[in-house]
């Protein structure tokens, strides 16, 4: 609901969604904090089902890794092998010529805004059945990681140009890098937030120079 509402604002009255989503997102953790009496009351989860989700394992993986391999594997193909990815990069690269294009760059924007939110619950709700409760610090700052492993995967900030498996590297990336860090002695949580700040900027600097030189 979040996410088709952040499409409408942005598509439907061309909002910028640097505006839009941080005010959703601050909304969402204000109604949670509201739900939680400021955070204080944690509610655990005893539907078997669903802890069966976030714990199972198969072939060595927990259940969750799989849903995620499956999800990246689809949304490869849709956004490599569909009119609708196809429209998606379109969008994104140059919005105007889209438009005279004929593309539904509105009815676009809203589905993507839509998937994003639906697959954002949907981690919520796998991470909820791993933790077996609703802990309302988690996710806090997931947003600024997952746009470093977006554009250390490869795409763009500026639109146009990307791929779920650079994605899916991006954060393997990330993760190994912070691994890293946290190996080394005597560094805290400052040093290794600006050294992990320092490693996007060269990588969003040598984007640049990679397609200025391509031009």
């Amino acid at each position: 609901l979040i996410g088709l509402v952040n499409g409408l604002l942005v598509a439907r009255l061309n909002l910028a969604p640097f505006i839009v989503t941080p005010a959703t997102l601050l909304f969402a953790r204000g109604l949670l904090l509201a739900l939680t009496q400021e955070g204080s009351t944690t509610y655990t989860i005893s539907d078997p089902v669903v802890l069966g989700l976030g714990r199972a394992t198969f072939l060595g993986l927990g259940v969750p890794v799989w849903i995620a391999l499956v999800l990246c594997g689809i949304g490869g193909v849709v956004l490599q092998r569909t009119r609708f990815g196809e429209t998606v990069f379109a969008t994104g690269g140059a919005e105007a010529s889209a438009l005279l294009m004929g593309l539904p760059v509105a009815r676009t924007k809203i589905a993507v805004y839509t998937a994003s939110g639906v697959l954002a619950g949907f981690a919520g709700t796998l991470t909820a059945a791993y933790l077996q409760s609703g802990v309302t610090v988690i996710g806090v700052g997931t947003e600024l990681d997952a746009i470093a492993a977006v554009v250390i995967g490869g795409t763009l900030l500026t639109g146009g140009a990307g791929r779920v498996l650079g994605t899916l590297v991006g954060v393997l990336l990330r993760n190994v890098l912070s691994n890293v860090i946290n190996q080394i002695g005597g560094l805290d949580s400052n040093v290794q937030s600006v050294i992990s700040g320092a490693f996007l900027l060269v990588v969003v600097v040598a984007q640049r120079l990679l397609a200025r030189s391509r031009l």
